[in-house]
């Protein structure tokens, strides 16, 4: 009895062991056909002259070759962008707002009779709408910095699809 249950327990460990092996494989052939530069970047290539499958993979790998040494651009290492970082340091605008604030603060009152109390609040005043528009320049400054980056980055991109696409062209597909 406990010979039978030992050669049974073999068999199950056997058949899962094997099971589990093809699965594994069969899950890494569908990885390798599903792969294709195209489908990566969004692309569709149709083979106009009735290239095999085999023959489209090989083309497709050697103009994404060509077209990375054309463009100089490689989309599976893409180039970083960065951003030009804005300078947010003190510049004295502040201060700029400060002394307009109380200019206009002591002005309002000399009117009102007390233009020292008036220079001081309208100091106040004027150094925060100082920082605040200072703080506001800079976030817009840096937004644009960003779309710029970006731009760029969608621009080296579109130069390696242009080349990758004039290549299958010229191979006899047709690419969109």
């Amino acid at each position: 009895m406990m010979k039978k249950i030992k050669i049974l327990s073999v068999i199950i460990v056997v058949f899962f062991y094997y099971t589990n092996s093809v699965a594994q494989e069969q899950q890494k052939s569908e990885q390798t056909k599903s792969f294709s530069v195209a489908n990566s970047l969004n692309m569709y290539v149709f083979p106009a002259n009735e290239q095999s499958k085999e023959q489209q993979e090989q083309d497709e790998f050697q103009c994404y070759k060509w077209a990375v040494e054309q463009s100089g651009v490689d989309p599976m290492n893409p180039p970083e962008v960065q951003a030009e970082q804005v300078d947010t340091s003190p510049d004295g605008t502040a201060v700029r707002g400060a002394a307009r604030g109380a200019a206009g603060g002591a002005a309002v009152g000399a009117i009102a009779g007390d233009a020292g109390k008036g220079a001081a609040i309208g100091a106040t005043a004027g150094a925060i709408r100082g920082r605040r528009s200072k703080v506001y320049s800079d976030a817009n400054q840096q937004e644009q910095a960003n779309q710029q980056a970006s731009a760029t980055e969608a621009e080296l991109m579109n130069s390696f699809k242009n080349a990758y696409s004039v290549c299958l062209e010229g191979k006899g597909y047709t690419v969109k």
